[in-house]
């Protein structure tokens, strides 16, 4: 749940009921391509309940990675407008927030402050990502610092109690 955090720890109130506007929730069958490698993605993702997983071809399919409530994904593309590098699968039956990314782009041009603090959060998702993919190669010296960005517990409780809101107005069964 923690890459959620990242963003809803950054996001006012006010731009969480946007996403709860704009966003569908979705069930998704176990088995189900959510993001296909190579292909465009027109749909940023934050998974609400149950389990992704994400393979690459250049390793024949093989996972890489299992995700977790609260994971976002789908947001590199949205970032750079490539194809995704990787296929995101449904390991179980799941919900997920699809926000529109369409939609998303006209917010994210038309209210500046909204834009701001999405791409902040989206930057330290990402960092933090890769801060995480550094260690997995080897690199113990390189711990994931934030700075005091997310590390202090009031902004974790406040993002957590974000989460909470979002799947309440979602109802989401967890």
């Amino acid at each position: 749940m923690q890459k959620v955090l990242f963003i809803l720890g950054e996001l006012s109130d006010r731009d969480i009921d946007w996403l709860v506007q704009v966003g569908r929730k979705q069930q998704v069958a176990a088995g189900s391509v959510l993001i296909y490698e190579g292909h465009p993605v027109d749909t940023l993702y934050i998974l609400l309940d149950g389990t992704l997983v994400v393979s690459i071809s250049a390793l024949d399919g093989r996972q890489i990675a299992r995700l977790s409530s609260g994971e976002v994904v789908g947001e590199m593309s949205f970032i750079d407008d490539r194809p995704p590098s990787a296929t995101v699968q449904t390991l179980e039956d799941s919900t997920v927030l699809a926000i529109p990314r369409a939609q998303l782009a006209a917010k994210l041009q038309q209210d500046e402050g909204f834009g701001c603090r999405f791409y902040r959060a989206l930057a330290i998702l990402l960092s933090q990502r890769l801060r995480g993919t550094v260690k997995q190669l080897g690199d113990e010296s390189t711990k994931p610092a934030t700075n005091g960005l997310l590390d202090e517990q009031d902004s974790v409780a406040i993002a957590q109690l974000r989460f909470e809101r979002l799947l309440d107005q979602l109802q989401v069964n967890r």
